[in-house]
């Protein structure tokens, strides 16, 4: 009951709450209530997981072997269920990103430091590309961006040309491609 109290009459604020003890149970809630919030890749719920185990181990001692049989476990039940499909994440967050002028270059990069494997990468860019082109994209982009034809004074266009095709070539696209989006008539 003598809990030292912080200046809000609280618990200090540096203080944190001592982890649970990792058990087959108590990863599989932590993983639905993780699926629930966020939509994930086998590889990201993984990494969750396991960095829940190795606090609960640093705190309670156990075998982390055993502990990471229970995550791979558990990866492997919710993908038989369905909860976890990196397929069909990865062909949501093509589209998504496609449709809000990223280029193929980013879209692959972000799909795979989230743990997509490689082949569904590529098929799932395709899909994409071939709804949004890399051109489309890119002047999706320049829109967003008030870049090029889409800056609203003519004079500040021709004044800031380098500078738009460098911030297309950041965004990931090609200088071809920058350069034709750049350099379009002004709508």
């Amino acid at each position: 009951m003598d809990e030292p109290k912080g200046e809000q009459g609280g618990k200090l604020q540096g203080a944190r709450k001592k982890p649970r003890k990792a058990s087959p149970r108590y990863l599989e809630n932590a993983a639905l209530h993780y699926l629930k919030r966020y939509a994930a890749t086998v590889s990201q719920l993984k990494r969750v997981l396991v960095r829940k185990v190795d606090r609960s181990l640093r705190f309670h001692g156990g075998d982390r072997a055993e502990a990471l049989g229970w995550v791979e476990a558990l990866a492997d039940k919710l993908i038989r269920n369905g909860l976890i499909n990196d397929k069909a994440y990865a062909e949501q967050k093509a589209q998504s990103l496609r449709a809000s002028g990223r280029s193929a270059r980013v879209i692959v990069q972000k799909l795979r430091m989230k743990g997509v494997a490689p082949d569904v990468v590529t098929q799932k860019l395709a899909e994409a590309t071939a709804e949004v082109s890399e051109d489309a994209a890119a002047r999706i982009w320049a829109r967003k961006k008030r870049l090029g034809p889409f800056r609203r004074d003519a004079q500040t266009r021709r004044e800031n040309r380098q500078r738009d095709l460098a911030a297309l070539a950041r965004a990931g696209f090609s200088f071809s491609t920058a350069k034709k989006i750049i350099d379009e008539a002004p709508e």
